[in-house]
């Protein structure tokens, strides 16, 4: 099918001058397959409010860059609506886990530390006041709506917070407390704990359990107990599931999306819980979507089917299907109902030459060992030590690796402004986890034979040819010359057709002719989306009169 032109103006992010209103632009096809997942920590993004920077008697004592910094769903919700990631091509922002954190810091082995990231929840049915209200992460699905971005939510059925002297651990009927995980078979990883003083769900316990004390107390306190115990009422009636502890967890996880229409999960630590639950988890969370769309039919954003990718550690595309988990016993998490798989891989891939490693992609999951699943890709993230490019002296070749990989992309808050990863003063992953560099960002801070900025206009324009095309990560990959290097991409499926062809490495001294090799026939005129000219087919190429190393072209 025909894609229709974009309507956001890359003015300020590609220093180009701005251009006169033009009518909005149809929605254009969206397929998981082929998104650009912008991944973000809200307490390290930006900061609305200080007003809420250290909520429940929190301090300032944490270890370097261990503690809440301020960031808040309020200064996410800036972003979008000043079209940030519009301007970016982001098709999905990734949420870590905006819930209720225990209250304390604890040490725990690399300084004090408290839960800015997420991961160590108190409450799941509340949002944590460093990050802002209910309302505010209400508002922030609503605006990411309306600009057009699905939302992912991160969920986490393994752990609790730590313990410590004002955050007491959950009943014994809840969690474990040992032993910690070996890692030599599925019992050894699943039946255990990830890390010392981080109780483990008894996910795989069908037994009844009542509520937490603390838990009630705490709804009595803040005047929602009977609102909460109500639902949960409801909610074991209608499915007769136990009221087991992932049962619980089940239903707070899914209220997130009944409540707000989160579009999909992110699954933390998923080969740290039985298949067979995720399964359980992912049915009741498209029940809840389904609701959601028809209670609001207003706000969706078309007819996707809930979506779910899994943080299954060291996973890598080339493991296909599977995933050992030792002691030859090996899992399948497609066949629990996600959709894709984060790849872990492509941190080591991407050292390979560009035809290497997009061959062997496409080749993975269109008709190879995954056979038609996805992964979302990434070079960096919060928990990876040893990311692709720790130091950022390759933002450029970077991006292209990450952005034009078959697959869908993840971009890792600061990946498109070179925001360092190695910071000195911190030690283990707070290293990853850095304030955002807007100031570098504004200032056009120059590095390592690079400026930011500039950093910054290459994966928007990426970003925006990826948004446009859904062939980049959807497609199949064929190159068509090796020097210069050209591949195109092709889609074909329920009735969405569409194709690209992409030159890397170009000389910068002269225009080049790209050949095209049939892919647009001549008397077509093409666009290509890096420097935003057209051109018609003449001879089988089409020269855009531009000296830049990337050319992406399409139909416009």
């Amino acid at each position: 099918m025909k894609l229709t032109t974009l309507a956001f103006t890359l003015a300020a992010a590609l220093g180009t001058a701005t251009a006169a209103p033009v009518a909005p632009a149809k929605p254009k096809p969206f397929l998981w397959e082929n998104a650009t997942v912008y991944f973000v920590l809200p307490d390290r993004f930006s900061n609305a409010f200080t007003g809420n920077d250290l909520a429940y008697d929190r301090q300032k004592d944490a270890a370097p860059l261990r503690g809440f910094m301020g960031g808040d769903l309020a200064g996410i919700i800036n972003k979008i609506n000043d079209g940030y990631f519009d301007s970016l091509g982001v098709t999905a922002l990734w949420i870590t886990p905006p819930v209720e954190q225990i209250h304390a810091g604890t040490d725990e082995g690399t300084g004090k530390s408290y839960g800015f990231h997420g991961y160590w929840a108190s409450d799941f049915t509340a949002v944590d006041a460093n990050l802002g209200t209910e309302n505010d992460f209400r508002n922030l699905v609503d605006a990411a709506h309306a600009h057009g971005i699905r939302v992912l939510l991160d969920v986490v059925m393994n752990h609790t917070g730590p313990v410590t002297d004002i955050d007491p651990v959950w009943p014994s009927d809840w969690v474990r407390t040992a032993p910690q995980c070996t890692y030599k078979d599925a019992k050894t990883t699943i039946e255990c704990t990830l890390v010392k003083n981080l109780p483990d769900f008894l996910t795989e316990s069908d037994k009844p359990v009542e509520l937490p004390e603390r838990l009630m107390g705490k709804w009595q306190r803040e005047g929602r107990f009977e609102q909460e115990t109500k639902s949960l009422n409801e909610f074991f009636a209608r499915t007769g599931y136990p009221r087991a502890p992932r049962y619980y967890l089940i239903k707070w996880h899914t209220d997130w999306i009944r409540k707000y229409g989160v579009d999909g999960f992110r699954a933390d630590t998923v080969k740290h819980v039985e298949a067979k639950v995720w399964k359980e988890l992912l049915k009741e969370a498209s029940l809840a979507f389904e609701d959601w769309k028809k209670a609001n039919p207003d706000k969706k954003l078309g007819d996707d089917k809930f979506y779910a990718t899994a943080e299954v550690y060291n996973y890598k595309l080339a493991d296909g299907l599977y995933h050992d988990l030792g002691g030859g016993q090996s899992v399948n998490y497609y066949q629990a109902g996600f959709n894709s798989l984060i790849n872990f891989g492509l941190v080591q891939d991407a050292t390979q030459n560009y035809e290497t490693l997009f061959s062997s992609y496409s080749n993975a999951m269109h008709g190879g060992r995954l056979n038609g699943y996805s992964v979302l890709n990434y070079l960096d993230s919060h928990d990876d030590g040893a990311p692709f490019d720790a130091s950022r002296k390759k933002p450029i070749e970077s991006a292209n690796k990450l952005l034009l990989a078959p697959g869908a992309a993840q971009i890792y808050y600061g990946d498109e402004t070179a925001r360092k990863l190695d910071i000195a003063e911190a030690t283990g992953d707070a290293k990853l986890r850095s304030f955002m560099n807007w100031d570098e960002l504004e200032q056009n801070v120059a590095r390592d034979g690079y400026k930011v900025a500039d950093v910054r206009a290459h994966w928007a324009k990426l970003g925006q040819f990826r948004k446009a095309h859904v062939a980049v990560g959807a497609g199949v990959h064929q190159q068509l010359q090796a020097q210069p290097y050209i591949f195109k991409r092709t889609y074909d499926k329920d009735g969405v057709r569409d194709k690209v062809v992409v030159a890397l490495d170009l000389p910068t001294n002269k225009a080049t002719a790209i050949k095209l090799h049939g892919v647009f026939a001549n008397g077509q005129r093409v666009k290509d989306y890096y420097s935003g000219k057209t051109a018609i087919v003449r001879g089988d190429s089409v020269n855009f009169g531009t000296k830049n190393a990337v050319v992406l072209i399409g139909q416009d």
